[in-house]
């Protein structure tokens, strides 16, 4: 089992600036510091409405986000960072402020997650070009009509500059060099002068410190010709992959891994096994995580391209083993370190898009398509560049026409020490290029004597913006404004009424509004005057204690006026926009309970993140507020019907949103909901099989019974079957078994051995 690290100081700092400030972000650090390990941590623990995106598909699937094109739908081209077109001609596609505004024409539900939008995450930023960044920021800035940057988004960059390069073709650049002093997203209009650069230091992959050294050397661009020659007398020009078990060859073009990977798989005399992958809905194959057909055979050599999820953790991302057993449905992977032999189960690949719960207004996942295959991938040869984010025991590097700055640095930083190093050819002292640019950016990085300081104060700005947010009604004021303006076809009578009622809800506000306009400016002057965060917690207090009951009070109105409205016919207008106003007074509530818990929490030294702050206690408060709405209703009316009898004309009430569950977990409450195998796999979007197998593990975690899934005269004759079974493969049960006892049938009953 591997060992889990603690998070290091620095990650510790990201946290909190990204959990209790709205400073930008940059988040770096040598291979193997962590940095994909942290971006996960964040996106469990952050309080914040959040998008993952990347430049790529791929990059996008292994960050479990989107791509930078789709979430924000811009086209493939040049952007330029001006309104007018450019006094010059070329053939270079371009767009500029105004042909892009045209793009921003979007549904309503993207609209609405962009308008709710707190953080927005670009993972493998050194592909990130500038005037792509500045598009970002001009789409934001147009859609959420904020000029402050980014639209009032927060943004946490992740990425190495010092491995792979953006792309810009020379034509691109020629016009691109008018607006950008670089190619790379700090080059970038946007973000003059707005990061907090933050490089994680220690660094889990490696553990030599020679070694550590020397990449450092590779990645600041300081090698000399002293680390050449010490690095040229790992050379092995007699070198041959099918002679050196465990080792992998790094390369620099996808042609030259193919050919290699493709010659030793055809040397291995045994009988091929192809694994075609399961993929259900919209996946579209220039994101595919791996082949959809992979090809294996008996003494093949793979490479697991994902992390255990399995509590055992017997293998990682990069891990090497050589295939022991294969059948039609199965594949056993021996591992020489550690003389073990396991099955490989298939791995669950999700294509999503974020949509906006209208209920909470919380950003959600909603999954478009699935891609389920095992985990592997031939692994005599793979390029430098698909070989980010892996870890090797042994490799041999055939450096010899690196391309791209970074490529050396990232070739020889998958090892984990020298000792399982090759060279297939000797290294030159030409080509080591590390693009000047970065270096000078590097230079930045914040220094630790500074970065307490700097958290203090943005934390600072973030509190005081949040709690004059929490303590202004303009938005609610002007719900109520819509509602008294607006014309139905409804009876005058209905209308009478509803004027009515707004009214006196205004003036509720109104008086109000007088001793929130005071606070704000006590705040601000307590905030300028540095005053002890004692002091303001207990005005806080107070503010809380003053205006909590009134809006709680508003809110149970809106509350019976739904009720009213929902069992009125012709009112759905007045519905949908009284529905809006009851969004709008719990949203009051959840400020004011989060504004009092988050001064709590920094006066008692406590973390800010989503469990901390999470308002639990506007849940009773609807469910109260809906119970007492129904017992009024009743009584106003002296109706003995019971409540849950009443039409839902215009709506159907939404439960609130609940943690995020396993995969295991969904399918288990759907299966509790007595759906079938198949519905279950139509409702989730994943092939018969694929449930099967979640099937198959909630048997063996004790969580459903095979008396469950299978009647009793097939499980007899199973048992039967097992007698003397060993645990391993189940092929010679397979043969043994009669026809129509299937695969998923044997799966199942094995996970009874398991429990």
């Amino acid at each position: 089992m591997r060992h889990v690290e603690p998070l290091s100081v620095e990650a510790e700092y990201v946290l909190k600036f990204i959990n209790q400030t709205q400073q930008h972000v940059f988040l770096t650090g040598k291979a193997g510091t962590g940095k994909t390990t942290l971006l996960h941590q964040i996106t469990a623990s952050t309080h914040k409405n959040f998008a993952v995106v990347a430049p790529t598909g791929i990059a996008a699937l292994h960050a479990k986000g989107v791509t930078i094109h789709s979430f924000f739908q811009l086209p493939f081209g040049t952007f330029l960072p001006i309104h007018e077109w450019p006094p010059y001609s070329t053939d270079t596609k371009l767009e500029t402020k105004i042909t892009l505004a045209k793009h921003f024409k979007m549904n309503a539900t993207k609209k609405a997650v962009i308008q709710q939008l707190q953080l927005l995450i670009i993972d493998e930023v050194s592909m990130l070009r500038p005037d792509l960044l500045d598009a970002i920021e001009f789409m934001l800035q147009s859609v959420r009509k904020n000029k402050k940057s980014f639209g009032g988004v927060q943004v946490l960059f992740i990425g190495d500059l010092l491995q792979l390069p953006p792309v810009i073709k020379d034509s691109e650049w020629q016009v691109l060099q008018k607006y950008y002093a670089g190619k790379y997203f700090f080059n970038a209009q946007s973000i003059h002068n707005k990061l907090i650069y933050i490089e994680l230091e220690k660094i889990f992959r490696q553990k030599d410190a020679f070694f550590i050294d020397l990449l450092n050397r590779f990645r600041n661009n300081t090698i000399v010709q002293q680390d050449i020659d010490y690095l040229n007398k790992y050379v092995n020009h007699s070198f041959s992959i099918d002679k050196n078990a465990g080792y992998i060859i790094l390369t620099t073009h996808n042609y030259k891994a193919d050919k290699i990977n493709q010659e030793s798989l055809e040397i291995i005399k045994e009988k091929p096994q192809s694994y075609k992958a399961e993929i259900v809905g919209d996946f579209p194959d220039k994101i595919f995580p791996v082949d959809e057909n992979i090809v294996l055979k008996k003494g093949a050599q793979v490479m697991f391209i994902k992390n255990d999820t399995n509590a055992e953790k017997r293998y990682y991302n990069g891990k090497i083993g050589v295939v022991a057993k294969l059948s039609q449905n199965e594949i056993f992977v021996y591992f020489e370190d550690d003389q073990t032999t396991i099955e490989v189960e298939k791995y669950e690949w999700q294509n999503i898009k974020y949509t906006l719960n209208p209920t909470t207004k919380e950003i959600e996942e909603e999954t478009l398509g699935t891609f389920v295959q095992y985990p592997l991938k031939l692994a005599w040869a793979i390029t430098v560049h698909k070989s980010q984010g892996l870890t090797f025991d042994k490799a041999a590097l055939d450096v010899s026409q690196v391309f791209q700055p970074g490529q050396l640095y990232v070739a020889f930083s998958r090892l984990r020490s020298l000792e399982g190093l090759i060279l297939l050819s000797n290294l030159q002292v030409q080509g080591f290029a590390t693009d000047n640019d970065v270096i000078s950016f590097s230079n930045q990085k914040i220094p630790p004597q500074s970065i307490e300081s700097t958290l203090i104060q943005q934390t600072n700005t973030y509190i005081l913006d949040f709690l004059l947010e929490c303590f202004s009604w303009k938005e609610l004021e002007q719900h109520y404004r819509n509602i008294r303006f607006a014309s139905d076809e409804a009876s005058v009578k209905l209308k009478q009424k509803i004027d009515e009622f707004v009214t006196n809800q205004e003036n509720a506000i109104k008086e109000t509004v007088l001793a929130s306009e005071n606070f704000q400016k006590q705040l601000k002057n307590l905030f300028f005057k540095n005053e002890k965060q004692e002091y303001i917690n207990s005005r806080i207090e107070a503010a809380y204690l003053y205006f909590y009951p009134i809006f709680l009070k508003m809110y149970e109105e809106i509350v019976y006026q739904l009720v009213e409205l929902q069992n009125t016919k012709k009112a759905k207008t007045w519905f949908t926009m009284f529905l809006e106003l009851e969004y709008e007074l719990s949203n009051r509530l959840s400020y004011l309970i989060r504004a009092k818990k988050m001064m709590h929490l920094l006066h008692t030294n406590q973390e800010l993140n989503k469990k901390s702050l999470h308002a639990k206690e506007l849940i009773a408060i609807k469910e109260n507020a809906n119970q007492k709405a129904k017992e009024r209703y009743k009584d106003t009316h002296k109706t003995l019907v019971d409540f849950d009898e009443f039409p839902e004309r215009y709506h159907k009430t939404k439960k609130p949103k609940e943690p995020k569950k396993s995969t295991l977990e969904e399918t288990l409450e759907l299966w509790k909901q007595k759906k079938s195998i198949v519905e279950i796999a139509q409702h989730r979007k994943y092939s018969v099989q694929t449930i099967y197998s979640h099937i198959a593990k909630l048997i063996a975690e004790s969580k459903i019974a095979i008396q469950e899934v299978l009647p009793q005269d097939r499980i007899d004759e199973l048992e039967n079957l097992f007698t003397n079974y060993n645990g391993e493969s189940l092929t010679e049960l397979k043969e043994k078994a009669s026809n129509d006892v299937t695969w998923d049938e044997l799966k199942l009953y094995k996970a009874t051995l398991t429990n």
